[in-house]
């Protein structure tokens, strides 16, 4: 490899997408959408459910069911709330790196395409002061799959994305991430992951290190 292939950009912050990625939250919002649904999803429905926000996948029942949006989003939000209030679990590794990396001074970002209700309950749960910044589906006009949250968290933190890791667990997020002009590291939950130019797959943040975040940003 050139030298100059080996240039290592300085880690700015590190993004942190939170269902699935930070908290195992992504099977019970799977479980809240199929209570509504009243049937089993299969793989075919995964593109209008992970990822998405509330009212893209309201949207998409009520053209199923012909129930009225606009309630199913209200019964959602309430069926999801409910399931994290009684059980937020952190993702192996997940509050390790955290640690870790404020340790090191590198300042972190919450962007989840989840509401500001759902996330303030995660991140009450989690520990209060572990996020210098937090996006939720609330706080843009557009939220993932488009590059609107991670840019809005860039903003706030005063970085530029190229100098940015964002953690993922869907394709949706990762969309969202590279879009924006970070760089990504998929963790996968409920759906694989392709690796790609400037995104790296690996199985969970288990042994997961600032440094091998800080390894990811080379040009």
């Amino acid at each position: 490899m050139k030298e100059k292939d080996m240039t290592r950009l300085p880690l700015q912050a590190v993004l942190f997408d939170m269902d699935g990625t930070l908290v195992d939250t992504e099977r019970l919002w799977w479980q809240a959408v199929e209570g509504v649904a009243g049937r089993e999803l299969t793989e075919a429905d995964r593109a209008d459910v992970l990822g998405r926000p509330v009212e893209h996948t309201a949207d998409w029942l009520a053209a199923a069911t012909g129930a009225p949006a606009a309630d199913l989003a209200d019964t959602l939000h309430r069926e999801f709330a409910d399931r994290v209030r009684d059980g937020v679990v952190p993702r192996p590794g997940a509050l390790d790196l955290l640690d870790a990396l404020a340790r090191e001074g590198v300042p972190t970002a919450l962007v989840t395409a989840s509401p500001r209700s759902v996330a303030d309950t995660v991140l009450s749960a989690l520990g209060a002061g572990r996020f210098a910044v937090s996006v939720t589906a609330d706080d843009t006009d557009r939220t993932k799959p488009e590059p609107d949250p991670y840019l809005a968290a860039c903003r706030a933190l005063g970085v530029d994305p190229s100098g940015c890791v964002a953690v993922e667990d869907t394709e949706t997020g990762v969309t969202s991430a590279e879009a924006a002009g970070c760089t990504v590291l998929a963790v996968p939950s409920l759906a694989p992951i392709e690796a790609a130019p400037g995104r790296t797959v690996v199985a969970g943040l288990a042994g997961v290190t600032p440094s091998a975040l800080r390894a990811l940003l080379i040009t």
